[in-house]
C-alpha cells in the first residue's frame, strides 16, 4: 500500500515523485511509449493517483519540460550580472555544461529525447524572458557581444552565432553523458574537452 497523502508537503513530494518517474520513463522508453499507468506503476500509486495532479499525459510532459527548463535558467541568472560579454559568454558555457553533466536524467530528457513541439497555452515558461528562458540568456549574451562589435565582421546573424555556440556545447555534454562510460573510447578530461570546445569556438567566430 502506498503511504497516505496527509499534508501539503506530502502532496508537492509525490509531486516530485510523478515527475522523477516520468522522466525516467520517458527518457529509456520514449514520450509517445511510456504511458501513465506506467508512471504510476513505477512509483508504486495508481493511476487515478496521477490524475489528481496531472489532467493527461501532455500536462504531466509540460510540468516537466517546466520543472526542467526553469531549472536550467534560475542556475545561471547570476552569470547575466558579468559586465564584460566575453567572459559572460565563457560563463554561461561553463553553467550550462555544468547543469547537464550534474543532472544527466534531466539533460537526456530535455535536449536528447524527442517529443512534439511545446503546448506555449499551458507552460509556465515566458519564452523570451531572461528569468526562465536559458535560450534567452544566451540570445542576450551574444547580442551584447555582437553589439560591442567583438564578432568577426563577416558574421552578421547574433542567431546563428548562438546556435552555434549551444551546438557546440550540446555536443560535448552529450557525448560524455551518452557514451562516457563506453569502455572502447579513452575520453580526455570532460573540463578540458568543454574548455577546448568553447574556445575553439571563441576563437572562430571573434575577431582577432
Amino acid at each position: 500500500m502506498p503511504p497516505k497523502i496527509k499534508s501539503q508537503q506530502d502532496r508537492e513530494q509525490l509531486r516530485l515523485l510523478i515527475l522523477d518517474a516520468a522522466r525516467s520513463l520517458f527518457v529509456e522508453r520514449g514520450i509517445e511509449s511510456a504511458s501513465m499507468r506506467e508512471i504510476a506503476k513505477q512509483i508504486g500509486y495508481s493511476a487515478t493517483t496521477l490524475y489528481n495532479y496531472f489532467a493527461d499525459k501532455e500536462a504531466l510532459l509540460q510540468a516537466l519540460c517546466d520543472a526542467d527548463f526553469l531549472a536550467l535558467a534560475a542556475g545561471m541568472r547570476e552569470i547575466m550580472q558579468i559586465p564584460d560579454p566575453i567572459q559572460r559568454i565563457q560563463a554561461l558555457c561553463k553553467g550550462y555544461s555544468q547543469f547537464a553533466l550534474q543532472h544527466p536524467s534531466h539533460y537526456r530528457f530535455m535536449f536528447m529525447t524527442p517529443r512534439a513541439p511545446t503546448n506555449m497555452d499551458i507552460t509556465d515558461i515566458e519564452q523570451g524572458n531572461t528569468e526562465q528562458d536559458a535560450y534567452a540568456q544566451l540570445q542576450v549574451i551574444v547580442q551584447a557581444t555582437f553589439d560591442a562589435g567583438l564578432f568577426r565582421a563577416d558574421l552578421q546573424d547574433s542567431e546563428l552565432i548562438a546556435q552555434t555556440l549551444w551546438a557546440g556545447v550540446h555536443g560535448v555534454c552529450s557525448l560524455e553523458i551518452a557514451l562516457g562510460n563506453d569502455i572502447w573510447m579513452q575520453w580526455a578530461d570532460i573540463e578540458a574537452r568543454i574548455s577546448l570546445m568553447q574556445d575553439a569556438l571563441l576563437r572562430g567566430l571573434l575577431r582577432d
